[in-house]
């Protein structure tokens, strides 16, 4: 069951990927872009709650999201890749308020759609932003419980 559940969050975070890179472009209402994704993919095996969590909350905390990945960035947050950004969103948004994920898992899974959806070495820029915010926002954790 553990595997069925990690399963169907990684893909609602591939999901939300490909939905708040939608965002970024287009600025799009995500109640929008929900729906679009409710009625273009399969979304059986995908865990649907997280999925909507993802792509309302980001939206919601993005100026906050990307004020704490800024000051791990080598550029503007605005030149980021589209992909990249909205990765390090996922990222941020996992670390500062998904205590129940251990921070291991958020900068694997976040690596892991850099190396899926990125350029070709986005997932070492990737791996060392959200690195450096994991030292700030949960510096307490040397290693997450499992």
């Amino acid at each position: 069951m553990k595997r069925a559940s990690r399963h169907s969050r990684y893909l609602a975070r591939r999901c939300a990927v490909q939905a708040l890179y939608q965002w970024d472009l287009t600025e799009q209402d995500p109640h929008k872009i929900e729906d679009h994704f409710i009625a273009e993919h399969d979304l059986s095996d995908t865990d649907f709650a997280y999925f909507r969590t993802l792509i309302e909350n980001i939206p919601l905390y993005h100026q906050e999201l990307d004020a704490n990945l800024s000051d791990y960035l080598d550029r503007e947050i605005e030149s980021v890749d589209p992909v990249e950004k909205a990765i390090l969103r996922i990222g941020a948004y996992e670390l500062e308020y998904q205590h129940d994920i251990p921070f291991k898992v958020v900068i694997y899974e976040a690596v892991e759609l850099s190396k899926t959806f990125g350029a070709e070495h986005g997932y070492q820029f990737v791996n060392a932003v959200l690195d450096g915010l994991k030292e700030r926002l949960r510096p307490e954790t040397e290693e997450d419980p499992e």
